[in-house]
C-alpha cells in the first residue's frame, strides 16, 4: 500500500456529480492508425512502467487517514482502452465533439481511475489517443511523464512483449484501518519534532500570504464568466508556434506563461465583448497552477502543485499593456512566494484526514464568485515523441472545471508548438470559439507589436 498525500486525498474526495476531477490529453499521431489488439498489447507491456495504472484507490473507514493506493483485483486492459470513431470528414469540429464528449464522464474511483480511447476516422489518416486520469493519481507534470512512459523518442519501434501481471492480494479493512492510524501516529511524531522548525515555517508561510491572497481574490471582476453548471463539456484548442513564442518573449521580456496569459486575457475580453459584458475595468481572475515539485519527485504519480491568483486584464485595450500588467502580477507572486503559503496550508490541513474529505468534497460543490476560470501552463516535451513508430503531431491538454468556473485552460508546449486546450460547460458556454480564437488572435497582435519593435536588451 502506498498513502495519498493531503493534496491526492483532497482531489479525490472532492469528486462529485457535476464536477468530475479528470485531467486529459488529446493527441493527433501520423497515419495509419494502429489495430486495436496490437495497442492494447502494447499499452499493457508498458505498464509496468507505471505501475500506478494497475493499482485503485481504497479509503480508510472513517477517513481517519488519507486513502491508500492497492492493486485492482479486477484490473482487465480492455475496460481501459478503448475504440471510438470519429465523425466524417474527421477535421478539428469532429475531433473537439469527440474529446468533449469523452472525457467529460467521471472515472470509475472504484477502478484503476484511467482511459484511453483510440480515434480513427480523422483526415489525412491521422488518428488520436485521448486519454484522460483522475486528478488525485497526477498533476499536470506527473500526467505528461505519464504519457512519455507510454510514447518513445525513436520513431524505430520494437513491440514490446506483455507479461503476466497478478495483483498483490486485497489488504484487509482491519490492516487498512491499522495502518492508517499507525501512519498518523507517526506523522503526529514528526510534527512534534519539528514543530519549531518546518511547522512553524509553514504556519507563517500560510499567515504570510493571506494579505496579498485577500487582496487580489476582494478586488471585483467579471462574476457572469460564474455560475451553475452540468455534467457535459465543451472542448476546442489553438496553437502558437514556440518560435512566435519566443519572438515576443525577445522584444518585451517575460516567460513563455506570461505571453499565454496575455493571449488568454485577450480570449476572454473578446468573450466578454461577444457577451456585451466587456467594461474598460473587466478582469478575469485566474487561479494560475504552480509547481512546487523538486527535481527528484520527476517522474513520480502525485499531485505537487500549489497555486495564485493572476487578473487577467480584460478590459485593457493595449496588448503590450496587458502583457506588462500580467508580467508584474507573475513577477510580484514571485518574490512574494504566494504559492509556497499555499502549498503548506495544504500541507498544515492534510493532517486533519477526517476534516479534509469533508471541506474538499463540499468545496468544489460551492458556487464562488472569486475566482472565473483556471490557467495552467505544463512544459511538455522538446523532441518529437512516437506510438508505435508513428510521429505525434500535436498534444491538447483538457483541464477541468469545478466550484462555479465554467471554463479552464490548459497550456502544454511540445516539440516548437505552444497548445492552449480549452474547456468549457457544455450549455452555458456555447461561444468557447470565441475565447479560442480570441487567445490566438492575442499572439497575433503581439506578434504585430514585435515586428514594429526594436527587441529588449
Amino acid at each position: 500500500m502506498q498513502r495519498m498525500n493531503a493534496l491526492d486525498a483532497g482531489m479525490f474526495f472532492a469528486e462529485n456529480d457535476t464536477s468530475p476531477l479528470q485531467i486529459g490529453t488529446v493527441t493527433v499521431f501520423e497515419g495509419p492508425a494502429p489495430d486495436y489488439p496490437d495497442l492494447v498489447r502494447q499499452v499493457f507491456a508498458r505498464l509496468r512502467l507505471a505501475p500506478r495504472c494497475l493499482q485503485r484507490v481504497r479509503t480508510v473507514p472513517f477517513n481517519l487517514a488519507h486513502p491508500v493506493w492497492v492493486d485492482d483485483q479486477r484490473f482487465s486492459i480492455g475496460d481501459h482502452i478503448l475504440r471510438a470513431t470519429a465523425s466524417e470528414p474527421g477535421g478539428p469540429e469532429e475531433l473537439h465533439e469527440l474529446a468533449g464528449r469523452l472525457l467529460a464522464p467521471p472515472l470509475d474511483l472504484t477502478r484503476s481511475p484511467w482511459q484511453v480511447w483510440l480515434v480513427d476516422g480523422l483526415a489525412d489518416g491521422r488518428w488520436a489517443l485521448i486519454c484522460k486520469v483522475h486528478h488525485c493519481m497526477v498533476d499536470g507534470i506527473a500526467g505528461i511523464d505519464l504519457l512519455a512512459v507510454l510514447l518513445d523518442t525513436d520513431p524505430d519501434w520494437t513491440p514490446a512483449t506483455p507479461r503476466a501481471w497478478t495483483p498483490k492480494p486485497e489488504p484487509s479493512a482491519t490492516a487498512v484501518l491499522r495502518d492508517g492510524v499507525m501512519d498518523g501516529l507517526k506523522g503526529f511524531g514528526r510534527q512534534a519534532g519539528r514543530l519549531f522548525l518546518p511547522v512553524l515555517r509553514d504556519a507563517f508561510a500560510v499567515a504570510g500570504s493571506v494579505p496579498g491572497y485577500a487582496t487580489r481574490l476582494m478586488g471585483s471582476g467579471a462574476s457572469a464568466l460564474n455560475g451553475p453548471t452540468g455534467p457535459r463539456r465543451r472542448w476546442t484548442r489553438t496553437h502558437a508556434g514556440m518560435d512566435e513564442v519566443d519572438r515576443i518573449r525577445r522584444t518585451f521580456g517575460g516567460s513563455v506563461n506570461d505571453v499565454a496569459l496575455a493571449a488568454t486575457a485577450r480570449g476572454f475580453r473578446d468573450l466578454l465583448e461577444a457577451r456585451g459584458l466587456l467594461t474598460g475595468e473587466s478582469t478575469a481572475r485566474a487561479m494560475v497552477p504552480v509547481s512546487v515539485r523538486s527535481a527528484d519527485e520527476r517522474g513520480v504519480p502525485s499531485n505537487r502543485v500549489s497555486a495564485v491568483p493572476v487578473d487577467l486584464p480584460c478590459g485593457e485595450v493595449d496588448p503590450l499593456r496587458r502583457l506588462h500588467l500580467v508580467r508584474e502580477q507573475m513577477d510580484g507572486l514571485k518574490s512574494r512566494d504566494q504559492a509556497a503559503g499555499l502549498d503548506a496550508f495544504v500541507q498544515l490541513f492534510g493532517n486533519a484526514p477526517s476534516l479534509l474529505a469533508a471541506a474538499a468534497h463540499t468545496a468544489l460543490r460551492l458556487r464562488q464568485p472569486l475566482i472565473h476560470t483556471i490557467v495552467t501552463n505544463v512544459p511538455g516535451p522538446a523532441v518529437p515523441l512516437y506510438a508505435m513508430g508513428r510521429r505525434m503531431l500535436e498534444i491538447d491538454p483538457y483541464i477541468p472545471i469545478t466550484a462555479g468556473l465554467r471554463t479552464a485552460v490548459g497550456v502544454v508546449s511540445y516539440d516548437g508548438v505552444l497548445s492552449f486546450g480549452i474547456t468549457g460547460d457544455h450549455d452555458a458556454v456555447p461561444d468557447l470559439e470565441t475565447l479560442s480564437a480570441g487567445i490566438r488572435e492575442g499572439i497575433d497582435e503581439l506578434l504585430k507589436e514585435a515586428a514594429q519593435t526594436a527587441p529588449t536588451t
